[in-house]
C-alpha cells in the first residue's frame, strides 16, 4: 500500500501583476503547431515556471484570483480543442497556481490574511486543497533520494476511461480512483517504489498485488487502477469509502486528503484536469524540490 505522497499538491501561478513573459517564435511553433495565433499569444502571457509570487496579502489575493480565472479559461480552451495533453498555457498556469498553494500551505498566517480577501468560492476551494496538502505533508518524510524516476501521465481521456471501467466493474466511484491515483503517484508521473516497497501508479505492496491485481502488471496504469478498484471494493467501497481507504493506507490523514480531492473532482468539472496538469514536488532536507515540468 502507499507510503509516499508526491503530490504536495500534490502530495505541493499571473506572476506579479505587471509581468508579461514573451516566448520565442520557435518555442511557440513547437508547442502549438497549427493551433493558431490566439493560443500562442495566451501561452506567452502565462507566468514562467519561476515567476515571483507576491508576499503581500492584498497583492497575493489579486494574483490568486487572476490565476484561478486564467487557469479555468485555459482548461476550457484545451478541452474545446480536444487535445490529448495540456498545452503550455495550462501547464504554466497550473504550475503557478500550485506554487501559490504550496506557499500558502507553508505559511498559515499569510494564507489566512490572503483568503479573507478573495471570493468565498475561491477561498473554499483553496482551503480544501491546503488542508489536503497539510494532511499529506504530515505523512511524508523528508526524502534522501538522489535520483527520481519520472515520466508522463497517460492522456486524461485515457485515465478517465480506466477509472470508469473500474467503477463499472467494481462499483468504486471513478473520482475516488482518480484521487488515489493523484495522491499515490501524481497520475504515474512519479515512478519510484516507496520505502516500504509499494510499486506502480497506485502503489501496491507486492503481496497485496498478488491477491488483488487480477493477474495484471502492477506498473500498467490500466491494470493498477482495476486492481485498486478490486481492493477497495473488497474492503467496503462504495458503501464505506472511508473504511476501504483506511485499509488501503491506515492513516486518517491519508483518508481525509483522498476524500477531499475526490469530492472536488466530483463537484468541479475542471478539477481533475487542474490536478492532472500539476507537477511533482518532493520534500528534501533543503525544502521542496520540483522534479517534473517546464524549466528543468
Amino acid at each position: 500500500m502507499p507510503r509516499s505522497f508526491p503530490f504536495l499538491g500534490r502530495q505541493l501561478v499571473s506572476a506579479s501583476l505587471a509581468i508579461v513573459r514573451l516566448r520565442t517564435f520557435v518555442a511557440l511553433a513547437v508547442a502549438f503547431g497549427s493551433i493558431g495565433v490566439s493560443a500562442s499569444s495566451s501561452a506567452s502571457n502565462a507566468p514562467g515556471p519561476r515567476a515571483p509570487i507576491p508576499r503581500d496579502p492584498a497583492a497575493l489575493a489579486r494574483t490568486l484570483v487572476d490565476t484561478k480565472s486564467n487557469l479555468q479559461r485555459a482548461i476550457d480552451a484545451w478541452l474545446g480543442r480536444r487535445q490529448p495533453r495540456p498545452p503550455d498555457e495550462v501547464t504554466l498556469d497550473a504550475l503557478y497556481d500550485q506554487r501559490i498553494e504550496l506557499l500558502l500551505a507553508a505559511r498559515t498566517g499569510l494564507a489566512r490574511a490572503t483568503l479573507l480577501r478573495v471570493p468565498a468560492e475561491v477561498a473554499g476551494e483553496v482551503r480544501s486543497n491546503l488542508t489536503a496538502k497539510r494532511e499529506l505533508s504530515r505523512l511524508t518524510p523528508v526524502t534522501h533520494r538522489k535520483r527520481f524516476r519520472t515520466g508522463p501521465a497517460l492522456p486524461p481521456a485515457t485515465l478517465l476511461r480506466y477509472y470508469r471501467a473500474g467503477q463499472a466493474r467494481f462499483g468504486v466511484r471513478w473520482n475516488v480512483l482518480a484521487a488515489v491515483n493523484l495522491v499515490e503517484s501524481a497520475f504515474n508521473k512519479l515512478r519510484n517504489n516507496s520505502a516500504s516497497g509499494a510499486q506502480g501508479p497506485m502503489q501496491f505492496i507486492p503481496a497485496t498485488w498478488r491477491a488483488y491485481g487480477l493477474g495484471g502488471d502492477v506498473h500498467d496504469p490500466h491494470d493498477a487502477i482495476l486492481g485498486a478498484a478490486n481492493y477497495l471494493h473488497a474492503n467496503g467501497a462504495p458503501r464505506n469509502n472511508r473504511r476501504a481507504l483506511l485499509r488501503y493506507n491506515p492513516s486518517p490523514l491519508y483518508v481525509d486528503a483522498v476524500l477531499r480531492y475526490a469530492r472536488r473532482i466530483r463537484t468541479d468539472r475542471r478539477a481533475f484536469y487542474e490536478y492532472y496538469a500539476r507537477q511533482v514536488f518532493v520534500r528534501t532536507s533543503s525544502g521542496l524540490r520540483r522534479i517534473t515540468g517546464p524549466g528543468l
